[in-house]
C-alpha cells in the first residue's frame, strides 16, 4: 500500500471512530505504520475533519516529525511506544468510548461475556489506573501492557487497541465498547455471567474462530 492510500485509510477510519461514537469533538487519535514512519492524526482537530494530507509523519526511532502545518496528536508518545515495542503492529487506535469509560471508572473490569471479546481482545484485558494523559508515564505504562495484549483500558481516560492493519485495530475498539455496553446493561439488570478460562481456551481452539481472526488480519478498507 502506498503512503497516499494509507493516508486515505486513516482519514476514513478517523471518520468511522466518530460515527461509531467512540469519541467526540477533537477526542481520540489514530495512526498507522509506514515503514520507519508513523502517520498520526494532528493535534486539536476532529477526526471527522482531518484530510489525508494532514496526518503527520513521525520518525518512529527518533520521534521527529515532518512539518506540514500541524502538530502530531498530543498522545504521540503512546503511539510510538506501541510501534517500538511490537514491530508487527501497523495500526493504533485510541478512543474515548462512553460505555467503557463509565464501566471501568466505576470499579469494574471489562470481562468477556461473549465470544467476540475473547477472539478479538483476548481472555484478559489489562486495566491501568488513571495516569495523567499525554505524559511519558502513561506511554510507559501502556507499553508495558501492549507487549502481550492488543487492547488496554485506561481508567477515566479511554481505550487503546492495536492491529496488523487499521481495520483490525478499529474492530477491536468497537468490540471493547460493545462489550462494555453489554456488561453495563447486565450489571443494571442483575448479575452478569462471564465466560471462564476453560471456555476461552475452547473458543480459541475452534477452527472457525481462527479463520475469523486470520481473515481480519488480512483485511483492508472495503474488503
Amino acid at each position: 500500500m502506498s503512503a497516499e492510500q494509507l493516508r486515505s485509510e486513516l482519514a476514513s477510519y478517523g471518520r468511522r471512530i466518530l460515527h461509531e461514537r467512540l469519541a467526540t469533538g477533537a477526542g481520540g487519535n489514530i495512526s498507522a505504520r509506514d515503514e520507519n514512519t508513523m502517520l498520526i492524526s494532528p493535534s486539536g482537530m476532529s477526526l471527522e475533519e482531518v484530510a489525508p494530507d494532514q496526518f503527520v509523519a513521525v520518525d518512529i526511532a527518533t520521534g521527529e516529525f515532518a512539518q506540514n502545518g500541524s502538530r502530531p496528536s498530543s498522545e504521540v508518545l503512546m503511539h510510538l511506544a506501541c510501534y517500538r515495542r511490537r514491530p508487527e503492529v501497523r495500526a493504533v487506535v485510541h478512543t474515548h468510548p462512553q460505555f467503557t469509560i463509565a464501566l471501568t471508572s466505576s470499579g469494574h473490569d471489562l470481562r468477556p461475556m461473549f465470544a467476540d471479546v475473547i477472539i478479538y481482545l483476548g481472555k484478559r484485558i489489562p486495566h491501568l489506573d488513571y495516569i495523567t494523559v499525554t505524559t511519558p508515564e502513561l506511554a510507559a505504562a501502556v507499553e508495558s501492557q501492549i507487549a502481550e495484549h492488543n487492547c488496554v483500558i485506561m481508567r477515566n481516560h479511554g481505550v487503546l487497541t492495536v492491529g496488523e492493519n487499521l481495520k483490525q485495530a478499529f474492530w477491536r475498539a468497537c468490540t471493547a465498547e460493545e462489550a462494555a455496553r453489554i456488561q453495563l446493561l447486565a450489571t443494571l439488570a442483575g448479575k452478569p455471567d462471564f465466560l471462564d478460562d476453560q471456555e476461552a481456551e475452547r473458543l480459541e481452539s475452534l477452527r472457525s474462530e481462527k479463520y475469523r481472526r486470520d481473515l481480519l488480519s488480512r483485511m483492508r478498507t472495503g474488503e
